[in-house]
């Protein structure tokens, strides 16, 4: 049986003169400026010709170009080598990356998988927390230009994985590491997240409740191992006038110096080193760590290509493909969302 595994993750630009475009397509995405086309698309071209100038700025910090194409390509291998070589190594599994904002776009992507002629697809969104402006607006997208493409071919999702076992494991490992590398200062661990404005999960969004689910559930997993955890869950990347969720990372920063505590931060919902985490989180926070006079400052990377990650992500393929029907396709023993979370497709009947 020929398997093509689809990997979604936002995409970055990867010349300076993409950076507008980028953001372009970022912001005329309806999960994004929920607006009528008529007037999102002309608002999505100022923002992105406003941004520009400082977005490029920020991506000249690492070399004028993301690093998540790379790094999720990487991701594929690793996953196909995985499925390859464990339960399932009759069938032939092809991993694909599909960019949301930029190049594989899904329209492009879609194309190849057809040629390839699989005969199941699984889409593996590379966002550990379901939220509708990225899981959601990656699925919808690929849907619609699979039916666009007559690309028939049986379909399951992995919604979300927030406390996937593998995914747990591996971001305790990488978080233990920080801790021996901040030494013997007072610390405290830091789970950033990006933020979201509050309306968005005011409105049904389950994103907030799986990022606290995932960073107890890491906490939870260190703290029965070493001493009690001092931790916090903060959020990054805000934008725009709107209220967003918070605590905000810096404010956290800032705390951890006035108690006098060093700092291991780790990007819990990032599964790839991108602008936000090589620029915002080793750059600027680490900066203002200096200024707050942090004792100790120490990001932990992302997951990437971290086995246990990898190891996880194939035990989700291999369970939704033998249980397409399953309600529970996150790798959790209970449900991460509530009936309050409007935005999950399995809430609403969507899934």
């Amino acid at each position: 049986m020929k398997i093509a595994i689809i990997l979604f993750n936002l995409g970055g630009p990867d010349s300076p003169e993409a950076v507008q475009p980028f953001l372009k397509n970022l912001f005329s995405d309806p999960a994004i400026i929920s607006l009528p086309s008529f007037l999102r698309l002309p608002l999505a071209s100022f923002i992105s010709s406003r941004r520009a100038p400082k977005t490029r700025k920020i991506y000249d910090q690492i070399g004028g170009s993301s690093p998540i194409l790379g790094q999720t390509e990487a991701q594929a291998r690793a996953l196909e080598e995985a499925l390859g070589s464990g339960i399932g190594t009759e069938h032939e599994w092809r991993g694909y990356v599909c960019m949301r904002y930029w190049h594989p776009m899904t329209e492009a992507v879609v194309r190849s998988v057809k040629r390839f002629a699989p005969d199941r697809i699984v889409l593996l969104p590379l966002y550990p927390q379901f939220s509708t402006t990225t899981t959601d607006s990656s699925v919808k997208a690929w849907k619609a230009a699979a039916v666009a493409a007559k690309l028939t071919v049986p379909t399951q999702t992995v919604c979300c994985y927030p406390d996937e076992a593998g995914f747990i494991a591996a971001s305790v490992d990488l978080v233990k590491q920080g801790l021996a590398e901040a030494g013997n200062h007072p610390t405290r661990v830091l789970f950033s997240a990006h933020g979201l404005p509050e309306k968005i999960i005011k409105a049904g969004d389950p994103y907030q409740a799986q990022v606290e689910r995932t960073a107890k559930a890491i906490a939870d997993r260190i703290g029965n191992q070493m001493a009690e955890l001092d931790w916090s869950i903060c959020y990054q990347s805000r934008v725009g006038p709107l209220k967003w969720i918070g605590p905000s990372t810096d404010v956290e920063v800032r705390r951890a110096g006035q108690d006098g505590k060093a700092v291991v931060l780790y990007p819990l919902a990032f599964v790839s080193e991108h602008s936000e985490t090589l620029v915002e989180l080793d750059i600027t926070y680490r900066q203002l760590a200096g200024e707050n006079r942090v004792p100790a400052y120490v990001r932990v990377p992302a997951v990437g290509t971290h086995p246990r990650f990898i190891a996880g992500l194939a035990d989700r393929v291999r369970a939704v493909l033998a249980e397409p029907q399953v309600a529970v396709c996150h790798g959790a023993t209970t449900m991460p969302c509530g009936h309050q979370h409007r935005g999950c497709p399995l809430m609403t009947g969507a899934a």
